[in-house]
């Protein structure tokens, strides 16, 4: 995984498949290079962190999920709030920009079910510029890859608090 807590090179927990890193570093590298760009591309950390989660939860892996708990808490979002992700349509605590993200999150994360419906692309329309959109889309794209790596190759949390 490009972020967080990453094993020494060759290492693998008990259930891990394979060391993907290890076994294609080109591709690994790849990867790396648009996760470079998403942290920089000028969308709120805190709101690519709440997008990272909600896809990870979503596709049940927890490895991304723990990870992306603590980089969402260092990037300002509290613990009350990503408490509530899972039910963020019903909790006061986000606000509309977020709700079109995390809308378009699981719209996208769901696409075989959803098909990225009209009404669910011009929320986002109505938050988030061409340039927003795009980028936004290439995060969650980016933690679907990743999440299917960790869930695939059965990457898991670390064990330390």
């Amino acid at each position: 995984m490009p972020f967080g807590r990453i094993r020494p090179e060759g290492v693998l927990s008990m259930s891990e498949r394979i060391n993907h890193r290890k076994a294609s570093p080109e591709g690994y590298k790849l990867i790396i290079q648009l996760h470079q760009y998403i942290a920089r591309c000028g969308l709120d950390e805190a709101l690519i962190h709440l997008v990272y989660l909600r896809t990870s939860q979503i596709n049940g892996c927890a490895f991304c999920v723990d990870m992306h708990s603590d980089d969402a808490l260092k990037a300002g979002v509290s613990q009350r709030k990503l408490n509530q992700l899972s039910v963020w349509r019903e909790s006061p605590l986000y606000d509309e920009r977020e709700r079109a993200a995390l809308n378009w999150t699981e719209s996208l994360t769901n696409v075989a079910q959803t098909h990225a419906p009209d009404p669910d692309y011009d929320a986002m329309l109505a938050h988030f510029n061409a340039k927003e959109l795009a980028d936004l889309t290439y995060a969650i794209g980016l933690m679907n890859l990743l999440n299917r790596i960790g869930v695939g190759f059965r990457l898991e949390p670390s064990a330390g608090d």
